[in-house]
């Protein structure tokens, strides 16, 4: 029975498949919905079932698991949940597709009975624990694809069985541990992505036998050490290196210029030093990006044309500089972003000079020289605090192309108001379509009569140019005039989570597996900033205007304008302004609103919890508005936002006088979810995995929300606490 590729929907009949014999079922690409009907073997003959792109609901029935007839199973891009189903002996079976659904639970070590797998694709789920070893058993097995999870546990040996493995993708889980060695008998391996886990060890030498390699992704770790003069052997790598944001130190091996037929380099966000000289040679190369790390020198000549298309991947590298070139090359003049090399070398010389000077005439001029510094050191730190510039980050020069910012400015009509799309605090946000159904979004942020607004822009180009994570917006470009700065991000569909939840009347859909995912999804961004970035990243006004959703749902942490790195000092942190949004600042910080801006913040200082909450001080709320813990608590409001559907400021929050003490008070009073969950989900908790999911994600909501700082957890323990599966939650409430 194939029905593939047409516009079928409705429910497929739960009796299908009883007193009859498939053979075949494709209803691949379809509307269909409901649930899998839970007989399709029952005539002990289902070679084929491909369920593929649909709307499909429910779990997978454990009559598909035991099928010992099943030689091809695809259940791909659905809305299925639930566990995976426990496999029968099967030898036949040939290929498991299950990606991008909401699976749940750990991976059942009983998919090791189907022998004769060759392909096996669960990405893009919520599978939990760990790798099963029992894997080890499929030796015909060619690609294994469990990227996206919740996976954690180290790689277990026995993988190294697998030795006709040509792809192996575990990338975007919570792995940990180094790479075995035991993995070295992947000979036949062709792509390895082990991307944004927690690995650590160094890259293994043994990666240089693996001589079949066109592909190496092992950015996002905590790798560490030298990058290995051995990965130079891998002569095959065409379509990508990624060794960024791992903290590799030292210079780059020479022998990475072997690497002749590579395309895509990334060693972002290291600590690596020395020159890039060995990157002259790859003249292959169709995108590289060595930002934020301490190169020096000349940038080789066959690179100019990716500078000047993408000088965001050179970016944090202040002692790099451009070689005037002759006539055919990028000229001095066509790019500033860089320093011109023999200024350098001149500006180097004219320093000793200096230095010998005031070596001669120090006896002399020593109280005056001091004094001179003082002043001079005293003006400069008022000019840079008037620009919004912080750390001597240079960033003026380093703008995109001109011809895309033409682009942007045809395609808004000169930033029409008819394109505007959202406003915050320091900008207004426009709509962007480029030809080639390409679609941005690029915000506008005025300086003139905008205090802060030229400090905003510099704090969130330089925060968000150096991080890479699929939960954190990513900066395409940008572009500073006179009295205003424009920056370009990527488009999100689905607008922000202000305008899934309250921005629609009546109320727009939004199931609870959708809630689940930008839950979790954002407490990863923000584990990220808290954890792998170096130094620490904390955003400081974390709220649903602030978390922007792509055509899947998926969260993107934006508005970087007020973040902070936690290794400046303190005193740089003190303002006079409060960062943060009303209704999502911890109390600390509330309870120093009202202290130091009394008009700002008088709609909320009268409140019974700010009262009560003096002891707050001990929060210190001077250094808590850059702490870690002040994210923490706004994204447990965030939370009950999502839990709740009401606002954090709700006008039914009369005693409580927030969505924080409202949630707590109903909690400790009934502690049933159904009195504070938003009345359209409460349905869904009729399947108690899915209340025993929103109770877990209540409480963590609870802790996150704690007036003391040290009760709530980190938000590493966030992440763990919400994949972790609880099938005993109720007993364990308090």
């Amino acid at each position: 029975m194939s029905l593939f590729n047409n516009q079928f929907f409705g429910v497929i009949p739960q009796s299908l498949g009883i007193n009859s014999s498939l053979l075949q079922l494709d209803f691949t690409s379809n509307k269909f919905t409901g649930e899998i009907p839970p007989n399709l073997c029952h005539g002990k003959q289902l070679r084929v079932l491909n369920m593929g792109g649909n709307q499909l609901q429910g779990s997978i029935p454990s009559d598909v698991g035991g099928c010992s007839t099943l030689w091809r199973l695809k259940l791909e891009k659905n809305n299925l949940s639930g566990a995976l189903p426990e496999f029968a002996e099967n030898p036949i079976l040939n290929y498991v597709g299950i990606s991008k659904n909401n699976i749940t639970g750990p991976i059942p070590p009983s998919i090791g009975n189907c022998s004769g797998l060759t392909v096996i694709d669960l990405s893009m789920n919520k599978l939990t624990g760990f790798i099963p070893p029992e894997l080890g058993k499929l030796t015909n097995l060619q690609e294994l694809n469990l990227s996206s999870n919740h996976l954690e546990g180290s790689l277990p040996s026995q993988l190294s069985k697998c030795y006709k493995l040509g792809k192996f993708d575990v990338g975007f889980n919570s792995l940990n541990g180094s790479i075995p060695l035991s993995l070295r008998n992947w000979t036949s391996l062709s792509a390895l992505i082990l991307r944004e886990n927690h690995f650590t060890g160094g890259i293994p030498l043994f990666l240089s036998e693996l001589e079949m390699l066109t592909e190496l992704q092992l950015g996002g770790n905590l790798l560490g050490g030298e990058i290995p003069s051995s990965i130079g052997s891998l002569k095959s790598l065409q379509y990508a290196l990624n060794l960024s944001n791992n903290g590799f130190f030292g210079e780059l091996p020479s022998e990475l210029g072997n690497l002749i037929m590579l395309e895509q380099l990334d060693i972002s966000n290291n600590n690596l030093t020395g020159t890039i000289a060995a990157l002259g040679k790859l003249q292959s190369l169709v995108q590289v990006n060595i930002s934020f790390n301490h190169f020096n020198g000349p940038i080789p000549e066959t690179l100019m044309n990716l500078l000047n298309s993408s000088p965001s991947s050179f970016w944090g590298n202040p002692d790099l500089c451009v070689s005037c070139l002759p006539s055919g090359g990028l000229t001095c003049n066509e790019n500033r972003s860089f320093k011109r090399c023999d200024s350098q070398s001149r500006n180097q010389g004219g320093l000793s000079k200096v230095a010998v000077a005031m070596i001669a005439f120090a006896s002399v001029v020593a109280v005056f020289l001091l004094l001179g510094l003082v002043y001079m050191f005293i003006l400069c730190r008022r000019c840079k605090q008037k620009l919004g510039i912080e750390n001597d980050v240079e960033l003026a020069g380093q703008e995109g192309p001109s011809s895309l910012l033409n682009e942007v400015m045809q395609a808004t009509e000169n930033l029409n108001d008819k394109h505007i799309i959202g406003r915050g605090t320091h900008g207004t946000v426009y709509k962007v379509s480029l030809a080639g159904d390409k679609i941005f979004a690029v915000k506008k942020i005025v300086f003139t009569g905008n205090k802060g607004g030229n400090k905003s822009m510099f704090t969130e180009i330089r925060t968000v140019g150096k991080i890479r994570h699929r939960n954190l917006i990513k900066l395409e470009g940008f572009w500073l005039r006179k009295d205003y700065g424009l920056i370009l991000y990527a488009y999100m569909q689905n607008g922000s989570l202000r305008d899934v939840l309250h921005g629609t009347t009546p109320p727009q859909t939004l199931e609870w597996s959708v809630r689940y995912k930008i839950a979790v999804g954002t407490a990863h961004g923000l584990e990220y900033l808290h954890y792998f970035c170096d130094p620490p990243i904390v955003h400081r006004d974390i709220k649903p205007e602030n978390i922007l959703l792509d055509s899947d749902m998926e969260p993107h942490i934006s508005d970087f304008g007020i973040a902070k790195l936690l290794d400046q000092s303190s005193a740089s942190a003190q303002s006079l302004l409060v960062p943060g949004t009303i209704g999502y600042i911890a109390p600390g910080n509330l309870f120093t609103c009202c202290f130091k801006q009394p008009l700002f913040c008088y709609p909320i200082c009268s409140y019974s919890n700010i009262k009560e909450s003096s002891f707050a001080l001990t929060e210190n709320a001077f250094s808590t508005m850059k702490s870690k813990e002040s994210d923490v608590y706004s994204y447990g409001v965030v939370l009950l936002e999502l839990i709740t559907r009401k606002k954090a400021s709700d006008p039914l929050f009369v005693e409580e006088t927030d969505i924080v003490g409202w949630a707590r008070s109903v909690w400790s009073s009934t502690e049933d979810i159904n009195r504070i969950a938003d009345s359209s989900i409460r349905e869904e908790f009729l399947d108690s995995n899915i209340m025993n999911q929103a109770i877990v994600m209540l409480l963590v909501a609870l802790r996150c929300t704690e007036k003391e700082l040290y009760k709530r957890p980190s938000m590493r323990d966030v992440v763990k606490q919400l994949v972790k599966r609880n099938d005993n939650i109720r007993g364990k409430r308090s």
